[in-house]
């Protein structure tokens, strides 16, 4: 597996370090888990299951992958996506048909780039744009709550990454734009010229930028107020991009916020500063027309990046969710891809009441090898983590996980931080990618005090999770399960299940878990038997829904270590 860059990862004999290092809290030596491998097996939804020749299935990046955007540089193109506070962060996705997708990178891998602090799961970083320009790419972002507005630049776009050029501008969503003459401005979301006359009252700004100074211009140009009509008072204009194609610039952007209101629209101009004129038919995406009860709902489209293939055709990336309920779903806003028609000289991704199709016509591209996104076990035999793990927030001088050198197994310190923390817990997770999926490792743990917990956690927000995994209890070892579906309840969850653990199961057990939809099904044995133990069915699962982190994230699912004393 491929590595994270430049990151010196701790070896084996950290890891003996790490377990006969003290805690303070306790006194005690920090116990450590070693799980040998991670299984995942999702099922994709029928609809999107029954392809034809020549067409693909969405989404083609399933599971949190939030606010994409994309670039083609010969025939290779590149996306980025948010990620909030997990890390690494902003992954790295390389793709020559614009369906199959592998990812190559995190321009955002090295503690020393940025620090995403004590800060929730959907602060940090939010809504990347990649552009290419020169020999040069180039990533704009916003990290809220650590930093603000920068961009950083790589030779390749799998890595390194330079560290963050801070750049002195409000607002979010920023774009690079470079025109033909050379000029290059960020187009961006911030406050109105104004006092705002109501809630989600924004406005979409463009600004010079000296590229090789890293300097912004003095100066900023409104593009719009509001959005495409003013009097019905639109919310959240947001996620700008600029196009130049023929002799006029068009500028699209999302509108409406990002829950089922979410569209996309689009203006244009014959200069880049405009004036900017909103397109005959808005928005140019958009689900929230659609009557509810209809099969394979799509909901939340919208911040949406063009590209144009090398034939002339057009092409949209987009974010979208694939709700089991109302607005719920456990795999967060997901990217799409849909050609983008044009007429009388404006694109059009959807025709009003379109319904987001489960499958479509391929692009008239070479097939490419992906990453296999259904299924994937990790045994943890590479010297380095594969690029699509994350933790929370900056790792900083905390070597609380390591991989074995001598046979494959990933371990973690069990240290008093809570899964609901805004600390880093020892926790590294993938994306759940689908309604249908199931989660499996083996982990063998020896608890040392009441609280002492390891096994498997499913994490949308520091405020909702659920966990499985061996526990030390008041009364004795026990498979527990524990929850939090709220900031009402305990940083480390409070326990809903449990199965007491007889004394002679000293080794390895093996969790499973299966989550479909709202429900989740947990099971358990000693690694080696024969037969799965049930320790609950038909637990509910919508707490991870993406409702309840304010429909920013997804869920991760993956290893945890913890301990008594967890601090909140």
């Amino acid at each position: 597996m491929p590595g994270w860059r430049n990151i010196a990862w701790p070896t084996s004999a950290l890891v003996l370090a790490l377990a006969t290092a003290p805690v303070a809290a306790q006194g005690a030596a920090a116990p450590v888990a070693r799980f040998d491998y991670v299984a995942y097996s999702g099922t994709p939804d029928a609809e999107s299951s029954a392809l034809k020749p020549g067409e693909f299935a969405n989404p083609v990046l399933p599971g949190f992958q939030p606010d994409p955007s994309v670039v083609r540089v010969g025939d290779d193109y590149y996306l980025v996506n948010s990620t909030f506070s997990w890390f690494p962060g902003l992954p790295v996705y390389h793709s020559r048909d614009l369906v199959h997708w592998r990812q190559i990178g995190n321009a955002i891998d090295r503690p020393g780039q940025l620090t995403i602090g004590k800060v929730g799961v959907t602060r940090g970083l939010f809504a990347p744009a990649i552009s290419h320009h020169g020999d040069r790419f180039y990533i704009v972002n916003t990290c809220i709550d650590c930093g603000g507005n920068f961009i950083i630049t790589a030779d390749d776009p799998a890595g390194p990454w330079s560290d963050p050029h801070w750049l002195d501008f409000g607002g979010i969503d920023p774009s690079l734009f470079v025109d033909n003459d050379g000029r290059a401005w960020i187009a961006y979301n911030d406050a109105p010229p104004g006092p705002p006359e109501y809630d989600g009252h924004r406005a979409l700004w463009i600004q010079q930028i000296d590229l090789a100074a890293m300097k912004m211009a003095a100066t900023r140009t409104l593009l719009v107020d509001k959005g495409v009509v003013a009097a019905d008072k639109p919310v959240w204009a947001e996620g700008p991009h600029i196009y130049k194609v023929g002799r006029f610039y068009y500028l699209t952007a999302a509108e409406g916020g990002t829950a089922d209101r979410h569209s996309q629209t689009i203006y244009r101009a014959e200069t880049v500063t405009g004036p900017y004129v909103a397109g005959p038919r808005n928005p140019i995406l958009t689900q929230r027309d659609l009557p509810e009860g209809r099969a394979w709902p799509v909901q939340a489209t919208g911040h949406a990046d063009f590209v144009e293939l090398v034939d002339g055709s057009w092409w949209a990336v987009f974010l979208a969710t694939r709700p089991y309920a109302g607005q719920q779903t456990n795999l967060g806003r997901e990217i799409f891809l849909l050609p983008v028609a044009w007429k009388d000289g404006w694109p059009e991704i959807l025709p009003p009441g379109a319904a987001v199709p489960p499958t479509a016509r391929r692009p008239a591209l070479p097939a490419f090898a992906g990453d296999s996104l259904d299924d994937w076990r990790d045994e943890f035999d590479d010297s380095r983590l594969a690029l699509d793990w994350m933790m929370l927030r900056t790792l900083r001088g905390r070597n609380w996980w390591s991989l074995s050198d001598q046979r494959g197994a990933l371990h973690l310190t069990a240290r008093p931080v809570a899964a609901g923390s805004l600390d880093q817990p020892s926790f590294v997770g993938k994306r759940l990618r689908h309604h249908d999926a199931v989660i499996e490792t083996s982990v063998a743990f020896a608890p040392q005090a009441v609280g002492d917990r390891a096994g498997l956690l499913a994490l949308t927000d520091e405020n909702h999770f659920l966990f499985l995994g061996r526990e030390r209890l008041a009364d004795g070892d026990a498979i527990v399960v524990r929850r939090r579906a709220g900031d009402g309840e305990p940083a480390d969850g409070v326990v809903t299940g449990r199965v007491a653990l007889a004394d002679k199961v000293p080794g390895a057990i093996d969790l499973q878990v299966r989550i479909r939809r709202d429900k989740a099904d947990l099971r358990w044995r000693v690694h080696g038997a024969a037969d799965w133990q049930q320790l609950a069915t038909g637990v509910d699962a919508s707490i991870l829904a993406t409702v309840g982190a304010g429909l920013f994230t997804g869920a991760v699912i993956g290893p945890h270590a913890a301990r008594a004393d967890a601090a909140p």
